[in-house]
């Protein structure tokens, strides 16, 4: 059972297993002749939206530079104005952090170097310092309600690559309540990206290697699945696990994503191209996929896999291609559909049409654009402009209509259908 709140959207890619689609409730239904209005709002160093009653909208937002800190604002879901806010949450060191609507009724923040238990009014329940001097990059409810988050161990703007980067990670396990920590567990390996969970097992994309930590009360890595999935000269790490069709799939060459200046295009440093990775969870079989074949690649972000129809997304920000590949049960990729464009964010996916939410910078005019797809095909279905400067390398989610939020580093974004 889920310990997130019952909403079609409690937290960063819709759960614990980033599969990137809403939990319920209708999709854009785009057809000919529909037509999209966006309303847009300068809402600096915005993350993510989560959806908790109808009608309650949560923004995540955080200062910038080395002494941070976070805040919640509760929005008008169709203006994107402030209902209410937060006081400041400390912080500290900054990467972006996460949100999440517990089955509690609270809403929880990991953000810089510490955790936060706020009412859905936003005042403070409770406040917990994290034990290493570097940002925790969000965190996933477990079934039983605990908070699961680890420390960023990448490359970050104005931090002192000499010193600052470090060497492994650690994975600690909060109670719901006063935020105590009540495990951790000192990781083989540093990791970049943020975790996922299916049921009470963590995976955790390292440096080198996807490993799964098994928690029952305490925390122990599971030393049978501790899979190296970077083989390759030239390859560099991976970013968050989609857990599905019974894999962990995620995008390597994460490197350089420093680089970023309002676009990835043409950030990347990594010499190998750019591969979809699958990962068996059963077998730990490891599939590499080239999703264009080009070097200087680049990647933030996860996949997006779509059970159902046997669809897997991947995508390369730093040279501008989307490819998708349908799979079959014993996991062959086959090449689908391909496309240019400068997508770089998070993905999202109406389950029941397919219709597949992506973005595309328009670097000539410095705009950021909500561009729907048919996840079948590849055809763009709609394309309408954020009103963002900077392309977004952050979250969308659904909102309670035929509608779509989206969350750059400037801007905080509503798409509707009609």
């Amino acid at each position: 059972m889920s310990a997130y709140w019952h909403s079609r959207w409690p937290g960063e890619d819709g759960g614990p297993r980033r599969q990137q689609v809403p939990l319920f409730g209708p999709g854009l239904d785009i057809r000919p002749g529909s037509q999209a209005t966006v309303t847009s709002r300068d809402a600096m160093a915005s993350t993510m939206v989560v959806l908790r009653e109808p009608g309650e909208v949560y923004l995540l937002r955080h200062t910038m530079g080395v002494d941070t800190v976070s805040w919640v604002e509760q929005i008008d879901p169709e203006t994107l104005e402030p209902i209410r806010r937060s006081p400041d949450l400390p912080g500290g060191p900054m990467w972006p952090g996460g949100m999440a609507a517990h089955a509690n009724g609270s809403l929880y923040v990991v953000f810089g170097r510490y955790a936060h238990r706020l009412s859905p009014e936003l005042e403070v329940l409770a406040t917990r310092e994290l034990p290493r001097d570097r940002p925790y990059n969000s965190f996933a409810i477990m079934p039983d309600g605990h908070i699961a988050t680890k420390d960023f161990a990448g490359e970050r703007p104005l931090a002192n690559a000499e010193t600052d980067v470090p060497s492994n990670s650690e994975l600690l396990i909060l109670e719901p309540d006063e935020l105590e920590i009540v495990a951790r567990l000192e990781l083989p390996e540093a990791s970049i990206a943020r975790i996922s969970m299916a049921s009470d097992d963590i995976y955790v994309v390292g440096e080198y290697s996807l490993m799964r930590i098994k928690w029952n009360g305490a925390l122990t890595l599971d030393d049978d699945f501790n899979v190296r999935y970077r083989t390759l000269p030239g390859q560099t790490y991976g970013w968050d696990p989609v857990i599905a069709a019974s894999a962990a799939w995620f995008l390597d060459n994460g490197e350089g994503g420093t680089r970023y200046a309002g676009t990835m295009r043409g950030a990347g440093i990594s010499e190998a191209p750019l591969h979809l990775v699958r990962i068996d969870l059963v077998t730990g079989a490891v599939t590499l996929t080239e999703i264009c074949g080009l070097p200087n690649g680049l990647i933030v972000n996860p996949p997006l896999i779509d059970p159902r129809r046997q669809i897997a997304v991947g995508y390369d920000s730093g040279n501008g291609v989307m490819a998708a590949f349908s799979f079959d049960d014993a996991g062959v990729l086959t090449p689908l559909w391909s496309r240019e464009q400068n997508h770089a964010c998070h993905m999202m996916m109406f389950a029941d049409s397919g219709e597949l939410v992506t973005n595309d910078h328009d670097p000539t005019r410095f705009m950021d654009q909500f561009v729907v797809l048919d996840i079948t095909t590849g055809n763009e279905l709609l394309r309408a402009d954020s009103g963002s400067p900077a392309q977004s390398v952050l979250f969308p989610a659904p909102g309670f209509d035929r509608d779509v939020y989206l969350c750059t580093f400037t801007t905080v974004s509503r798409l509707l259908v009609r």
